[in-house]
């Protein structure tokens, strides 16, 4: 079970697989047991945005644990949201902003 941080230039925290690109983080979700994802939806320009990577998420219902979004883009935001929720399983949280200082303390330690 890993966690997962996509983001093209924010620097990954502790205890998470860093993901730079939407192609990155897809292929993670692929392979992987994905327990926390968090989310940015600006990956760089003409770069697939995080819209892509929830897009995928819903279509192939292959959902994190918890999901977690840190984009500083509100309307980023608020698409990927909406892509999520119609097919979002009655056992994965979806938090509507990023993570909080205990999650993020609790995956540096290894939680």
């Amino acid at each position: 079970m890993i966690h997962v941080y996509l983001d093209d230039v924010r620097p990954c925290p502790r205890g998470f697989v860093a993901a730079r690109t939407a192609e990155e983080c897809i292929l993670l979700l692929e392979q992987c047991e994905v327990d926390i994802l968090s989310l940015d939806f600006d990956l760089g320009w003409h770069a697939p945005s995080g819209s892509a990577v929830a897009s995928w998420i819903a279509q192939n219902g292959r959902f994190p644990r918890r999901l977690y979004f840190h984009t500083s883009s509100p309307a980023g935001r608020e698409q990927m949201v909406r892509l999520l929720l119609p097919a979002l399983p009655p056992d994965v949280e979806l938090h509507n902003g990023p993570m909080p200082d205990d999650v993020l303390q609790q995956a540096a330690a290894g939680g």
